[in-house]
Order: structure tokens, then C-alpha cells, then sequence
């Protein structure tokens, strides 16, 4: 068995990747199991160096609040603010503070410096506005649309006046109180004025599709492509308030549902401008039910890569990532009955698997589920290695350089 595993280990290279693939996805997801590890983003950022190089890419979208994103891809197509800035107010989970994701960005403007924009490479956060603690409020996305929509429509079409919808959002505090999120009484998602904004939120996205037409024609194709970011993110959000103020045991599947829904919808939409390399917990990128353990119970949804890949078929593509050791987390050599314990015994540090052709070299016997001792580490599934288009195996992950990672940031992120 050793020789046939070892027959499926390729160099971890954009070229070697792609040719495991039966298509050229429009979706490349790079999946991981862990957040944090300076090892992966390195991994990460090498690949997406080299899809750009050889192969075409010009989109990298990450695990961050969408909205937020906006501010790394004005400055990496641009040179708009600075890169701590952007660090900072860029990315969300607080993972600006990550040296490769720092090393991303700063090569990202040092790649566009100088060139035309169609020539330029993009970043995108393609999650929502959204952390364990609390939801953004549906502000900053519902006025954008409108301020959008009144610089090009007749006034009288419009549901109503930005003067009306500051007066129902109110406080943006009553939107991000943490404690609705452990109280559903607490969440202002089903009050009046909620119910009202989500109407108004509707009825502005379907001006936006009314007047297709119009609206292309007097917009550049990135005015476009953020007033339907800003439509999706408006609606999306408060769906979300609304299942936070869900006291039914329904509720946190719900609420994961939704946030992969809005992920979903984001990756299908940057897929539409080129190729992208999507980076992400295997849990949000993975074909399979994901599933994972809350306060309020354990909890079962489709992942935005479940829901990108029905719809996409063999243009998307999922690799996963697996870990040997990350021994400054207390997670030591994987038991040899593992697969990381199988993938351990290879001479490489670090490897592309033909998952395919491991899946075939194990046979009918599956090697064991692998337990962690640590709650932000996420082992890999034996029992659904096909459903891989391929695997990176990092044999140590090594000692972060950005800092330690929190519960709630692990749990926020998948």
C-alpha cells in the first residue's frame, strides 16, 4: 500500500494541480483545516502567485467580510490608503494581523503597480459581514444600493427616501448587541422596523434587475458589480437578524445556513468576471454536509462549496488541505491507521495527492478518523475522500508568526 500511496504524491504546483482536474474550474477552492497557520497562507499565496504567472487567475477571494474587502481591492487595483490600513479595516476575524496575509496583499500591489487594469489581479472577501459575537448592521449595504440607485433612476421609482431608512435602521448598536446572539429576545430581526427593511431591501433589488439595461450602460462594470454585492449583502444580513431572533432549536442551523448561502452567492458572482482561487476552512468548501458542535448543539448544513458545486458542476473544484503536526497547538505525529498518519510516512514536506488515486490505492478498508486535542483544528474525513478533486498534505505546520488565534475566531470562521 505504501508504494501506491506514494505512486499518488505530486510537487505542490498551479500546473500539476490543475492537471488532476476533468475540467478548468471557473472555481479553484483551496481549502484548509485550520486558520492561522503561517505555513498555509504561504502555501497559499505561492499557488496564487504561480496561477497568475501561468495560468490566467486574476481573483483571489478569502474567508472576510465582503464589504471589508472592498478596502484591500481599491488599494491593491489602485494604491488607494495604506497597506496597515487596510490590514486593519480590510479583513476581517482579525486576520489582518497574519504575516501571509499581509505578504498577500502587499504582493498583490506590487503586482498591479504600473499595469493596465485589465492586467491587474483582484482580492475579494467573499463572506458576510459576520462574526460569532454578532452581525453587522444592514447600514453600510442597504444605503449603498439606495445611494446607488438615486444617481440613476427617477426618484419616483424609488421605495423610499435615505431619510426613511435611517430612521429604521436606528442605532447601529441595536444591530451588533453580542447578546443576541446567545438570546434571541435580544435581536432586533423581527421587529417592525426589520420587517420593513427587508421589504424595502427587496423591493431595491428588484429595481436593480428592472433596469438591467439602463443601469449597465451608465456604470462601469465594478459600480455594477458592487451595487449587486451591496444588494446581496443587504438581504442576506437581514435574513440573518431575522433567524437570529429565531427562539426555535432550528435556529443555529439557520444561521450557518444562511451565512453559506451569502458566501455562495458571492463565489458565483466573482466566477462570472474570471477564474478565482477561493481560500477558506475545508468546512466551507467541501462538496459533503458540513457539521460541527455549538453551545446550542451540534449543527448540519450544505457548505457554499455544496451549493457552489451544484451549480457549477465540474467548474468548481475542491482541494483539501491536511496536516501532520502542529505541535504548538498539542497536535503531535498523526497514528499511523490515519490518513494524515499514511500521508505522514511520505519523505515530502509538503505534497499535491491525486485523491483519486489514494482513494483507489486504500481500497475497500478506510483508514481510521483522526481525533484532535484541539478544538480549532479540524481533522479530515476518511470516509469522504472522493468527493476531493484533489489534496495538499503539509506535513508540520510549524509555529504561526501572526499571533494566537481565539475560540471565537476559529468558531467564526468554520
Amino acid at each position: 500500500m505504501a508504494t501506491d500511496i506514494k505512486d499518488t504524491a505530486h510537487p505542490v504546483e498551479a500546473a500539476a494541480l490543475l492537471a488532476l482536474l476533468p475540467a478548468r474550474p471557473r472555481i479553484l477552492a483551496l481549502g484548509e483545516p485550520t486558520h492561522g497557520e503561517e505555513t498555509l497562507l504561504g502555501l497559499r499565496n505561492e499557488l496564487f502567485r504561480q496561477l497568475v504567472e501561468e495560468e490566467g487567475y486574476r481573483t483571489i477571494a478569502i474567508e472576510s467580510d465582503c464589504l471589508a474587502g472592498l478596502l484591500v481591492d481599491d488599494h491593491v487595483t489602485s494604491g488607494t490608503g495604506t497597506l496597515d490600513d487596510v490590514m486593519e479595516h480590510g479583513i476581517s476575524h482579525e486576520w489582518g494581523a497574519f504575516e501571509g496575509n499581509r505578504e498577500l496583499v502587499r504582493w498583490m500591489r506590487s503586482h498591479n503597480a504600473g499595469r493596465p487594469a485589465a492586467e491587474r489581479i483582484r482580492f475579494a472577501g467573499f463572506d458576510g459581514p459576520l462574526e460569532i459575537t454578532a452581525a453587522a448592521s444592514p447600514r453600510q449595504a442597504l444605503t449603498a444600493l439606495h445611494a446607488y440607485l438615486a444617481d440613476r433612476v427617477d426618484p419616483g421609482l424609488l421605495p423610499c427616501t435615505a431619510e426613511t431608512l435611517d430612521r429604521l435602521l436606528g442605532a447601529d448598536e441595536r444591530w451588533t448587541d453580542p447578546a443576541a446572539m446567545l438570546d434571541p429576545a435580544r435581536s432586533v430581526g423581527r421587529s417592525a422596523e426589520a420587517g420593513r427593511l427587508r421589504l424595502l431591501a427587496d423591493d431595491l433589488t428588484t429595481l436593480l434587475d428592472t433596469h438591467l439595461p439602463h443601469l449597465t450602460a451608465t456604470s462601469s462594470p465594478d459600480e455594477w458589480d458592487r451595487a449587486r454585492l451591496y444588494a446581496r449583502t443587504a438581504t442576506g444580513l437581514l435574513r440573518y437578524h431575522h433567524a437570529m431572533a429565531d427562539p426555535s432549536p432550528a435556529r443555529m442551523t439557520r444561521l450557518v445556513s444562511l451565512r453559506d448561502q451569502m458566501m455562495a452567492g458571492n463565489l458565483l458572482a466573482l466566477a462570472e468576471r474570471g477564474p478565482v482561487l477561493v481560500h477558506a476552512h475545508n468546512s466551507h468548501l467541501q462538496r459533503y454536509m458540513s457539521s460541527m458542535g455549538m453551545w446550542e448543539g451540534p449543527v448540519a448544513w450544505w457548505s457554499a462549496g455544496a451549493l457552489v458545486s451544484a451549480r457549477l458542476g465540474e467548474e468548481y473544484a475542491f482541494v483539501a488541505t491536511a496536516l501532520g503536526t502542529i505541535r504548538h497547538k498539542g497536535v503531535d505525529t498523526p497514528p499511523p491507521d490515519t490518513v494524515e498518519g499514511l500521508l505522514h510516512a511520505l519523505p515530502e514536506d509538503r505534497c499535491l495527492i491525486d485523491a483519486r488515486r489514494l482513494t483507489t490505492a486504500l481500497g475497500t478498508t478506510r483508514p481510521a478518523p483522526r481525533t484532535s486535542p484541539w478544538f480549532g483544528y479540524a481533522p479530515l474525513d476518511p470516509a469522504h475522500l472522493e468527493d476531493s478533486d484533489a489534496l495538499v498534505f503539509v506535513k508540520d505546520a510549524g509555529r504561526s508568526g501572526g499571533g494566537e488565534e481565539t475560540p471565537a475566531q476559529a468558531v467564526s470562521a468554520g
